[in-house]
């Protein structure tokens, strides 16, 4: 068997494992199956992922169960006002002599073992301690106790609460951006799914729930190589590529190709973002998708199928229009692909 072969047989195979991957997470978490799809498309693309959603929605129990089906370990901070970038990195506690002790932290102690890191409600957070979790989103890497600590397989998971104002802090552009995707988790609307939430004992006690899914049925310790073959082995034709120049000529300048919107000046909507780096994400989830539905190439649906996602937290809009939350991109979004002719 040569080269080509060998690597067509194992994305083949890791495809049924990313498929397997889904049905154990769907053991403990019900009626989230696009969540749960978005939610593979970032494993396999290695991007960060903000998870939006009301209060009891099942972000813990979601990420809990993914770091089980990788077979990882799971480490979760909640964000608070007082916290400060050591609260990340260090554990103070008395010891039995009564004198004062600095240990690492869990994140650091699991840092070679970590493939899921939640922070909760990371707006709460002070901006030097989103300073501090840009670096580690970034370059997989801190510093501490003298010593730089590593984290291979990290994808660090966020959730933004999106309902109180009071002692928030807002994520800067450049935070936001360094997330993959912000994927919107709201709870199920199924009758079914709602019913087994709200009467099934199981889904009120969450560690006898996540015994459901079996662990490691993925290695993360493979995943960064399977995402790497994934971007090699699917291809964009040139008539793709072009489609998606026009998507982001749609961003970034709506007007120039005949967008109008409602009570919207167009012309002076958007402010920045739809950055390279941004589309370059987009053609990443795209490939992961359409891997995931079985093909070696991307197609206009793959690139539609995630492109909010991928895209909404990206475009920055004048301030004036900031009180009525992401609907004026959406609105561009659905604008955009209304306007751009399908290959």
């Amino acid at each position: 068997m040569n080269e080509v072969s060998q690597s067509e047989s194992k994305l083949a195979e890791w495809r049924e494992r990313a498929i397997a991957f889904e049905q154990e997470i769907q053991k403990a978490v019900v009626g989230q199956d696009r969540v749960i799809r978005l939610v593979t498309i970032g494993v396999f693309a290695r991007g960060h992922i903000m998870i939006e959603g009301d209060v009891g929605v099942g972000k813990t129990t979601l990420l809990r169960a993914v770091s089980r089906a990788m077979g990882g370990d799971f480490v979760r901070i909640e964000g608070t006002v007082d916290m400060m970038p050591g609260d990340i990195l260090y554990h103070t506690y008395l010891g039995d002599d009564g004198r004062p002790r600095v240990d690492p932290s869990e994140l650091l102690r699991l840092a070679e073992t970590l493939p899921v890191f939640f922070f909760n409600e990371i707006n709460r957070a002070r901006p030097q301690v989103h300073s501090l979790l840009l670096r580690l989103m970034a370059e997989r890497s801190v510093t501490a106790f003298n010593r730089l600590y590593r984290f291979p397989y990290l994808q660090v998971f966020a959730d933004r609460n999106i309902v109180e104002r009071e002692e928030t802090f807002e994520l800067p552009a450049a935070a936001r951006d360094r997330f993959f995707m912000e994927i919107s988790m709201a709870a199920p609307t199924d009758r079914e799914a709602r019913r087994k939430l709200v009467f099934d004992p199981v889904f009120q006690d969450v560690d006898t729930l996540l015994e459901r899914v079996t662990p490691g049925t993925m290695d993360y310790r493979e995943i960064g190589g399977v995402a790497r073959r994934i971007q090699e082995s699917v291809k964009a034709s040139t008539t793709l590529e072009s489609y998606v120049l026009n998507l982001w000529q749609g961003l970034t300048r709506p007007a120039s190709v005949g967008i109008s919107l409602p009570d919207v000046d167009v012309s002076m909507l958007v402010k920045g973002g739809a950055s390279p780096r941004g589309l370059a994400t987009l053609a990443r989830a795209a490939r992961v998708r359409a891997w995931l539905e079985g093909r070696d190439y991307m197609t206009p649906d793959d690139v539609k199928d995630v492109f909010f996602e991928v895209m909404a937290h990206r475009i920055f809009v004048d301030p004036i229009h900031t009180l009525r939350g992401d609907e004026p991109v959406r609105q561009l979004c659905h604008a955009v692909f209304e306007a751009t002719p399908v290959p």
